[in-house]
């Protein structure tokens, strides 16, 4: 259902920056705004897991600096059938976490100390497992062909200052129109982007369920990290906003509730989603999921002295607040 209603989307966008194109700058108008946006954000593309992991300093660990973790991401990415990806941490005290990359061969996934620092191993499982989700499901590409459709769109509005009200036998509607038209088709185009995003984070939430075999771990997991976002600021993603439809819990004080300006569906949907999804799975309705990683089902024999799997930068010790640091 969240593949067909993410469709219907990019097809009513697509419907949107043809018929907005033609209007505004004609054949010719509509073709140079596609190329220019795709040019853009085919750029993007092929750099933007690079650009998003340097503008958050997230640094590379491995199996050696952060042994527990690399070995969960391994097990979860063998479960749901795709490449190991990189693996970043990043040292924020947000909780939180993003996957990058153009597709599963070239994917990375981070996530900050503070996600690594509050959550248990169940729950850790679950958000890691949504990320992976992500790749699996090309949601890179999806986003991508929606910001260049959205690009196009923007400029094609941009063009009605010069091609609105003129002589231009292409366009009939006038400066009043064109006017018109400059305001509310990059509007239209953005709400369209944000529905899609939040479709897609439907999606991952019930692939990241299936992968880590629990969807409560999830529940739980975004119902604890939703509230600490909400105290804790993120600098890097309050200067980069662009970049916040891409984490698990959107990073930006401010935000508002499960509406047409959110990048992100409300917790409480999410948590209801999984719960309910949960509470099939167990009725008999649906399909049993595979046995939980083991990296995550051995927390309780580990116990609470279990090392600590988060590189910490500089050589100063903090407080361990969570079973992995």
């Amino acid at each position: 259902m969240n593949y067909f209603k993410t469709g219907l989307l990019l097809a009513a966008m697509t419907a949107l920056f043809g018929g907005i194109g033609f209007l505004i700058g004609g054949e010719a108008g509509m073709l140079i705004a596609l190329a220019v946006a795709a040019a853009m954000n085919l750029f993007a593309y092929w750099n933007s897991d690079r650009m998003v992991l340097s503008m958050y300093h997230a640094r590379e660990v491995d199996a050696r600096s952060a042994p527990d973790f690399h070995a969960l991401i391994a097990e979860l990415a063998q479960r749901a059938g795709i490449p190991m990806p990189r693996v970043y941490v990043i040292d924020n005290d947000q909780p939180n976490a993003f996957a990058t990359g153009r597709n599963p061969q070239n994917a990375a996934v981070a996530a900050t100390t503070g996600l690594l620092h509050s959550l248990s191993r169940e729950e850790l499982a679950g958000v890691m497992a949504h990320e992976i989700a992500h790749i699996r499901n090309r949601d890179t590409l999806i986003m991508t062909v929606t910001a260049t459709l959205a690009g196009a769109i923007g400029m094609l509005a941009n063009f009605a200052l010069f091609f609105g009200g003129g002589n231009n036998r292409n366009n009939g509607l006038g400066f009043i129109g064109s006017l018109a038209i400059m305001i509310l088709a990059p509007l239209a185009a953005m709400l369209v982007q944000m529905a899609i995003s939040r479709s897609r984070e439907y999606a991952a939430d019930h692939a990241g369920a299936e992968i880590c075999g629990e969807p409560r771990w999830l529940a739980s997991a975004l119902q604890r990290i939703s509230g600490a976002a909400q105290r804790i600021p993120n600098e890097a993603a309050e200067g980069n906003p662009a970049t916040a439809h891409m984490f698990i819990i959107n990073p930006l004080h401010g935000r508002g509730m499960d509406g047409l300006f959110s990048t992100h569906p409300s917790t409480e949907n999410r948590v209801a989603a999984l719960m309910a999804l949960a509470s099939s799975v167990r009725g008999g309705s649906g399909t049993a999921y595979a046995a939980a990683p083991a990296a995550a089902t051995t927390a309780m024999s580990q116990g609470s002295g279990a090392r600590s799997s988060v590189p910490q930068s500089g050589t100063a010790s903090r407080p361990r607040r969570g079973p992995w640091g």
